[in-house]
């Protein structure tokens, strides 16, 4: 039996039952695999469920505002994918009148839809011969051919995209792509793979030469940048706060916050009162401390951001003054959010 006929006959006996897996409407496949891009299927289930509800066709998706689409995502992080599908909805609604292209030329040309997912949509909804080469599918690929070369060089997303081609079952590609992909995803997992009772054991030279942990290879990641994040929670004294919208080109791009002050390192109180006509406009006096002594250290991909909220308590009525209902209104990074909620419990 060859490769992919052992794929396709695992996926037939363990493939989960998922909810864009019920169709080939490349709306919903596009959807499903937007929000799947570094996202766990368990965590990203429940979004996906709550876009087909809020937005069932492309022409919902597309009319609705940014900031609902970016409130909707709230939580499951790098929001450019949220950016993205928006502006994509636009165009295909726009551009293609409500139809995704059926090719994977046109499809890879569509904002935030790079080689992966074009393929994805291609074969699954179009059956088109296109191989799918994710995170999943370089780690069994790489494992069973005892490949070596890095999966995030050039050399090797080229060398294993041919391999994929190679190896793909044309007879029935929908099932071989989503297959290979599951395969790696609750078989040849990155920790403990089930390599006992895999039905590619044999022929597997990651697993005859004891080899598992050696792939994929993957070359050194980017330094980590360290970021100091100072929180300006201004209180009034009726209880209204405000936010601002982030912009530029840095993280959470069109998400609210609270003014922040961004330092080269931790500052103390003495720094942030001195600093406080910098960010804010405010009339003496006013009162400022820490919400909480604890620093909160919020991890992303290529940066740490340690994070100090600091309560500003001032006599002036905030012009637009935010009430704590009326701020969860508003699409903000997680971090924020779970800050509000202590300000409710705490505050208000």
């Amino acid at each position: 039996m060859t490769f992919s006929k052992k794929i396709l006959a695992w996926y037939s006996e363990n493939k989960r039952s998922l909810p864009w897996r019920n169709t080939t409407d490349p709306y919903n496949i596009w959807l499903s695999e937007i929000m799947l891009q570094q996202t766990r299927v368990v965590q990203g289930t429940p979004y996906y469920l709550k876009f087909i509800q809020q937005f069932p066709t492309v022409y919902d998706l597309a009319n609705a505002s940014e900031e609902k689409v970016l409130k909707l995502w709230q939580g499951l992080g790098y929001y450019s994918r949220a950016r993205n599908l928006h502006f994509t909805a636009k165009t295909i609604v726009e551009k293609y009148h409500g139809k995704f292209p059926d090719s994977y030329d046109e499809l890879v040309k569509l904002k935030g839809v790079g080689d992966y997912t074009a393929s994805a949509i291609a074969s699954i909804s179009y059956n088109r011969p296109e191989p799918v080469v994710d995170g999943n599918v370089y780690r069994v690929l790489s494992r069973y051919f005892g490949v070596d070369i890095p999966i995030n060089e050039s050399k090797g997303i080229k060398y294993f995209k041919n391999l994929a081609r190679k190896v793909l079952s044309t007879e029935n590609i929908r099932d071989y792509n989503q297959g290979i992909m599951e395969f790696g995803a609750i078989q040849c997992t990155p920790k403990r793979p089930l390599c006992v009772s895999c039905p590619l054991n044999r022929t597997c030279i990651a697993f005859q030469t004891n080899n598992i942990d050696r792939y994929p290879v993957k070359l050194k990641k980017t330094k980590l940048r360290k970021r100091f994040f100072n929180y300006l929670v201004v209180l009034d004294e009726d209880g209204n706060t405000h936010l601002i919208k982030r912009s530029g080109k840095d993280i959470w791009q069109n998400l609210y916050e609270f003014p922040l002050l961004e330092t080269r390192e931790e500052i103390g109180v003495k720094e942030v009162k001195q600093r406080l006509s910098d960010i804010l406009t405010l009339e003496e006096p006013h009162l400022v401390y820490e919400a909480s002594e604890k620093t909160v250290i919020h991890k992303l991909s290529h940066q740490h951001l340690y994070t100090k909220f600091w309560i500003v308590k001032t006599s002036d009525r905030l012009a637009n003054g935010l009430s704590h209902i009326e701020l969860e209104k508003y699409p903000v990074p997680v971090l924020i959010a779970e800050f509000i909620k202590t300000l409710k419990n705490s505050y208000f």
